[in-house]
């Protein structure tokens, strides 16, 4: 991804300095593993996170420590995010006003290492890349993107790195538009449609990531589409539930299939238009 020298985004809060304490004692491997196990990543729409951030809250505190100097790796990174970020916000704010949704509320990325406070609740880096619906706000351990290669086997990449970042900001365009209002509402309705709404939810937010990339294309280098596809498809549900117990449960899925994930990527990639994002319509079908 072409992003050296460009603008960056100054809705960027940078916790990694001072975030070097842990969960205090409560919720241990067990808890991990669940919340990976549901979120990873993506309990970051609120409907499956919150009540999981919230119990950490509830059990668990975040320590901070003294601020330290940033490496310079960790300062590039930044700085890479922070373009990211930027070009989300042109991105959303060009669509916004070509479909006449109003004016594109700009949210905040927080970083930051091990664990964090959010409008949620407390939340440790196991939770994975998440949205926050209370607070409008995305949160980002960037250690998420090393294991997501080393552990779920993605090619890496920058480009992954901006993949994943938009689906979270498809996250908060959907609380802009009221889609995860209206999710929350139908799931409290019907508990048995509860999983599949989130399935929609999930791969809607996926489908912006494309549509995201699809007006980003004069800073995409060759081979950046398909280390997209590659996260995508690290983090189906299907593929982590075989690496994690060794068998497919697909009643369980809350974020749908890798073939899913990709699909409406690709859709989102290819058309450019958020009127074709009905993900509903087919998996409650």
């Amino acid at each position: 991804m072409k992003w050296q020298g460009r603008r960056q985004s100054g809705n960027v809060d940078d916790r990694r300095g001072m975030s070097k304490g842990k969960l205090a004692a409560g919720g241990g491997i067990v808890v991990t593993l669940v919340v990976l196990a549901l979120n990873f990543f993506g309990g970051e729409t609120g409907q499956q996170l919150a009540p999981i951030v919230e119990q950490l809250g509830n059990s668990q505190s975040v320590q901070n420590t003294e601020q330290r100097e940033l490496t310079a790796e960790e300062k590039k990174m930044g700085d890479f995010m922070a373009t990211v970020l930027a070009d989300t916000e042109d991105v959303w704010s060009e669509v916004f006003a070509e479909n006449n949704l109003g004016n594109y509320e700009k949210p905040t990325m927080v970083l930051f290492t091990d664990a964090v406070s959010t409008g949620c609740g407390n939340a440790s880096s196991a939770t994975g890349p998440f949205y926050c619906p209370a607070d409008h706000k995305l949160y980002m351990d960037l250690a998420f993107f090393d294991e997501l290669q080393t552990r779920f086997g993605a090619k890496g990449g920058d480009f992954a790195i901006a993949y994943v970042t938009a689906h979270e900001i498809g996250h908060h365009v959907q609380t802009l538009l009221g889609t995860s209002q209206q999710v929350t509402k139908l799931q409290q309705q019907n508990r048995s449609e509860a999983n599949s709404l989130s399935v929609a939810l999930e791969l809607q937010a996926d489908f912006y990531a494309g549509v995201f990339a699809h007006y980003d294309k004069e800073y995409l280098d060759a081979g950046d589409i398909d280390e997209a596809l590659s996260a995508a498809n690290a983090v189906g549900d299907d593929a982590i539930q075989k690496r994690m117990q060794g068998h497919v449960v697909p009643d369980s899925f809350t974020h749908g299939t890798s073939e899913q994930r990709k699909k409406w990527f690709m859709k989102g990639y290819n058309t450019g238009d958020i009127r074709q994002g009905d993900t509903f319509s087919e998996i409650l079908n």
